[in-house]
């Protein structure tokens, strides 16, 4: 049986991302992302925050980065990658997750956007820019169908 490392999480931006190049010159995009999880706590529920660094590489990260901002809800679909080094004599490792796909969902947690909803948002706010991206185009209501369902 083959293995399998396989990651798929939503969550917020607990900080602004930060974009950086390697000494080759490539793109390296490093954010982390809270993720809540429900856990019962004697008689009640109660939400438990992990959080998780992500790792987003190339061209992807670049594009990106600008919409990366604390708080900006994403859903991130990669794998997990474990980082050894020594440092001081001790041996040390860190676990992140580099991102093969990134999707940038609703607004961010200051109630613009989408909201706590968590629904795709046809805009996303750029860092350091007043304006926005162009909205998506919008449909005519009238799609050909009538509302009355026959069943």
């Amino acid at each position: 049986m083959a293995d399998i490392n396989h990651v798929v999480l939503v969550g917020r931006l607990t900080r602004d991302a930060e974009l950086k190049y390697t000494a080759g010159g490539q793109a390296v995009c490093k954010f982390s992302v809270a993720v809540n999880r429900r856990k019962k706590s004697g008689e009640q529920w109660v939400d438990e925050a992990n959080f998780f660094d992500i790792v987003l590489w190339g061209r992807q990260g670049e594009a990106l980065n600008q919409y990366l901002v604390k708080g900006k809800l994403v859903g991130v679909d990669g794998e997990l990658r474990q980082d050894r080094w020594e440092q001081d004599g001790q041996n040390r490792s860190k676990v992140e997750i580099v991102a093969a796909n990134l999707q940038l969902l609703g607004g961010t947690g200051g109630g613009t956007g989408a909201g706590a909803g968590g629904g795709a948002s046809g805009t996303y706010e750029r860092r350091g820019e007043a304006d926005q991206a162009p909205a998506r185009e919008s449909r005519p209501s009238d799609d050909g169908f009538s509302d009355d369902i026959p069943f």
